[in-house]
Parts: structure tokens; C-alpha cells; sequence
């Protein structure tokens, strides 16, 4: 699994934000032609998502982009003309507003024709997607093993809250109705999708908050979706790039804790002791399990 803490999302039709983007500390950089272009440029727009993925030197960055929906008359070309033409350039694919495992199969599909044509080895894109819906929640377990090619799935709170006529004041804020209820409103979306993701041996992303300027606000969001064990958070500005990085990854203490855990394990079984306890907490093969968990979320 590729580390997949900071997802940045930038507009597809923005030359100057994309060539930033090159230089900004995101896991991977999205170039968004959904809902960051105008149905009018939608088109002309793909030329910008080639360009990008062709003539800039994105380092140690995975680069991708978004196609349109399913629904939309824009959203095979977004596949065939782009892969066409940039080819292994063209590391992920996100597929918005994923309802049923279908959808990702028919993606995967038209990827698999591109690669064969162009010689590229099979299965080298990769696929994300989004689910946002109350269909694609209920068909979150399915949607999660549709294809080898998924490596994620990626939660789109804002949608989702539009189709379960929840209200919501801010997208990824708490507000008002959030302490109305007595508890955490997305909770169960969520950890239904983490599970999913979890257990098809997917990353688990969480979606974005609109007001880029509450830190406070984000920082509370990134804490919620780390407690539950998501890898990391889908981002809209330069700014939630660092707090997001910081918390999607262990702390110090949390590194030192899972070596100290191991080693005391390690010692354990070579000495023939099958029990082992550090400063007065058993240490079982769950333990160690959490332990090399975080060593891995650590590179």
C-alpha cells in the first residue's frame, strides 16, 4: 500500500496552481476535471490534464486527475483521449460518485483496451474510487473488490450528505447540526467504508473540508479520520497539506512505543517466555500486529 496521506486536488484548467502543485509536499496531486471545470471547458480541458502529466517533472509525487461521472457525456473521452495520449504518465484514475461495483469495471475495462493497444503493461494505472452516495455505501463491500487495479477508496462526505438529505453547513465542518447530534453524524459511513477498504487490502481516504481557512476545523477532521484509522485526507488548498502529513503519520512517541513493543517480543520468544509485558501491559501477537502497523504508516 503507497503511502496516501496527502491527497491534493487542483483544478484541471489551472496552469499556474498545477505547476505549483509540482513543487508541494502531497502524496499525490489530482488534477480535477469534474467539479473544478465548467461543463463549457470540460472538453478543451483535457489537453491541460496531457500537458501536465507529460511535460512536468512531478518527483517524488504521484500524479493522476479525476475523470467526470459516469453519467456525463464527457466521461469516456475523459478516459480514452487522456490515457491515449500520456500513457504510463498516467499513475491513478479517480472515478467520482461510484454506485455499484459495475462502475469501476467498466473503468477498468476501458484502461485495460488503452494499455493493450499502447503496449503498456497491464494493470499499471491505478484506480480510485469515491463513494458518495447512500447506493455506494450500500454497495461499498463489492465496490471494494471489483477490480485488482482499485487501491482506494475515497470518501466524499459532501455528496453524501446531498444524498441522504442530510443538512450540512460546511463541507468536512463540524456545525450546528453536528451538535445537535450526540455524536459523530458521518460515523458509520465512515467506518463502513474503512472496512470495506480494510478488508479488500484498500487505502482508506477521507474527504475534504471546504473552509480551508478554519485550522482548527481541519485539524479536528484529520484527528477524527486517523482515530478511526483512515490513511489520510483528500485536500483542496496548499495550507492542508501540512497538518494533514503531520497527522496521518505516527508520532515519535508512537514509533519509539512499536519498536520497544517488538524488540521486548522478539526477546520474549527467543528466550522461550510466551508471555511478555512492558511497564505493565501484556503484549500479545495483536500487539505486534499494531506495532508493525505503525512502523509501516512510518516510511
Amino acid at each position: 500500500m503507497r503511502r496516501s496521506r496527502s491527497i491534493l486536488s487542483v483544478p484541471a484548467g489551472n496552469r499556474h496552481m498545477i505547476e505549483k502543485a509540482t513543487t508541494l509536499p502531497a502524496d499525490l496531486v489530482l488534477l480535477d476535471l469534474e467539479d473544478a471545470v465548467v461543463p463549457e471547458l470540460k472538453t478543451e480541458t483535457r489537453a491541460h490534464v496531457i500537458w501536465a502529466l507529460t511535460a512536468l517533472r512531478w518527483g517524488e509525487r504521484t500524479a493522476g486527475y479525476r475523470c467526470n461521472g459516469m453519467e456525463t457525456p464527457y466521461f469516456y473521452r475523459d478516459i480514452i483521449e487522456i490515457v491515449e495520449a500520456a500513457g504510463r504518465r498516467v499513475d491513478t484514475i479517480v472515478i467520482p460518485k461510484v454506485g455499484r461495483a459495475e462502475d469501476v469495471i467498466v473503468v477498468d475495462t476501458l484502461v485495460h483496451g488503452v494499455e493493450m493497444s499502447l503496449g503498456l503493461p497491464p494493470g499499471g494505472i491505478k484506480l480510485q474510487a469515491q463513494i458518495e452516495s447512500a447506493r455506494g455505501l450500500v454497495n461499498v463491500e463489492t465496490i471494494a473488490t471489483a477490480t485488482p487495479r482499485l487501491e482506494a477508496l475515497i470518501f466524499g462526505p459532501g455528496d453524501f450528505a446531498a444524498s441522504t438529505r442530510m443538512p450540512m453547513e460546511s463541507i468536512g465542518v463540524m456545525g450546528a447540526w453536528d451538535e445537535a447530534y450526540p455524536g459523530h453524524r458521518l460515523h458509520y459511513a465512515m467506518q463502513r467504508m474503512l472496512v470495506a477498504a480494510r478488508a479488500a487490502g484498500l487505502a482508506a481516504i477521507d474527504g475534504p473540508v471546504a473552509n480551508y481557512k478554519d485550522r482548527e476545523g481541519y485539524r479536528r477532521s484529520c484527528t477524527i479520520a486517523r482515530s478511526l484509522g483512515f490513511d489520510g485526507k483528500w485536500c483542496i488548498h496548499p495550507d492542508q497539506l501540512a497538518p494533514t502529513n503531520e497527522i496521518f503519520a505516527p508520532t515519535e512517541t508512537e514509533v519509539a512505543w512499536a519498536r520497544r513493543v517488538i524488540e521486548a517480543y522478539q526477546e520474549a520468544v527467543a528466550a522461550g517466555r510466551g508471555a511478555v509485558s512492558i511497564d505493565g501491559t501484556m503484549i500479545d501477537v495483536a500487539s505486534i500486529r499494531l506495532a508493525e502497523a505503525t512502523l509501516d504508516a512510518s516510511q
